[in-house]
């Protein structure tokens, strides 16, 4: 982990539960913890149903946390919390959810789009200023700001993802929260949404938790990756570190899963199945642990010794 950046965000021991009617509780998020660092891009990784779109969504107060905390700039934002404090967090964290095509009212204007936060959050002087603010938004993202007066159907995938990249942007948040930005768009559009965050990040000095189940996507982009499986994160490193040595065998049975650009390559390559049963957990209970500096890996006591031997 970088020392010299502020962390931003805290993660402490997140448990999230969902009632289901007549049953045991179904738990999303079990027991996570990570911190995101100030300007950086935190890659949150895993398979559908692992629960890393959950702790987006906790994060940003759409859905409660059974227990644990999560602190934004040292205060803990989740739970009950000022009003203040509410209205201040919804200012400074913004998300881009995943499906461009459901994300935006198709009823309202991109005008009224775009200022769904602005009116929220009673961020502008008059209607002058907001609609300045508006085409600020849609200028950053490359669009035209003539584009306001328009509909959500007029646009195509990428161009709608554009909008709800302005539409996080209108306020000026520090933190935003990227659920799968990319993965219901186009291969060839894909790239310049990308390459849009980066550029977006640069200019504004932005903070990125970048969720995704794409780990040819997460290389690029991200500077930090935890990888989560059923609720809890199995391991943590820099982006290189993890790419080059994954240690726990879920992170790499997703690695060999990345497609090889070479089609030679691509069929010589050898899958790895995961098997949670490969983990005897009966007699050592696993333990969080960081194998090399900023290295961590969720393992048992004889696990944790064999993963230090790879190092």
């Amino acid at each position: 982990m970088n020392s010299e950046k502020n962390v931003l965000l805290e993660v402490r021991n997140l448990r999230v539960e969902f009632k289901v009617k007549a049953k045991q509780p179904l738990v999303a998020v079990d027991d996570v913890s990570f911190d995101v660092l100030e300007g950086e891009t935190f890659g949150l990784v895993g398979e559908s149903g692992s629960g890393k779109t959950t702790i987006g969504r906790t994060i940003i107060r759409i859905h409660e946390a059974t227990s644990g905390q999560i602190r934004y700039r040292g205060e803990q934002i989740n739970g009950s919390i000022p009003g203040e404090l509410d209205r201040d967090i919804t200012k400074k964290i913004q998300m881009i959810f995943q499906d461009p095509m459901a994300s935006l009212n198709e009823r309202a204007k991109i005008d009224y789009i775009v200022s769904e936060g602005l009116y929220n959050t009673k961020q502008f002087i008059n209607e002058e200023d907001r609609r300045r603010k508006v085409a600020d938004a849609l200028v950053e993202v490359g669009l035209l700001p003539e584009f306001a007066s328009r509909f959500p159907h007029e646009f195509s995938g990428g161009q709608r993802q554009r909008i709800g990249v302005a539409r996080a942007l209108a306020i000026q948040p520090e933190f935003i929260i990227a659920d799968e930005p990319i993965s219901a768009l186009d291969v060839s559009i894909r790239a310049q949404v990308l390459n849009l965050l980066a550029k977006l990040q640069n200019e504004l000095g932005l903070t990125y938790l970048f969720i995704a189940h794409d780990l040819s996507v997460v290389r690029f982009i991200t500077d930090r990756v935890a990888v989560i499986h059923q609720g809890k994160i199995v391991e943590l490193a820099d982006t290189e570190d993890l790419f080059e040595n994954p240690l726990h065998p879920y992170t790499q049975s997703l690695l060999s899963a990345i497609p090889l650009p070479d089609p030679i390559e691509e069929k010589k390559k050898v899958l790895k199945v995961y098997d949670p049963g490969v983990h005897d957990y009966a007699l050592y209970k696993p333990k969080w642990v960081e194998i090399t500096q900023g290295h961590f890996v969720l393992g048992s006591t004889p696990e944790i010794a064999e993963y230090k031997k790879h190092v």
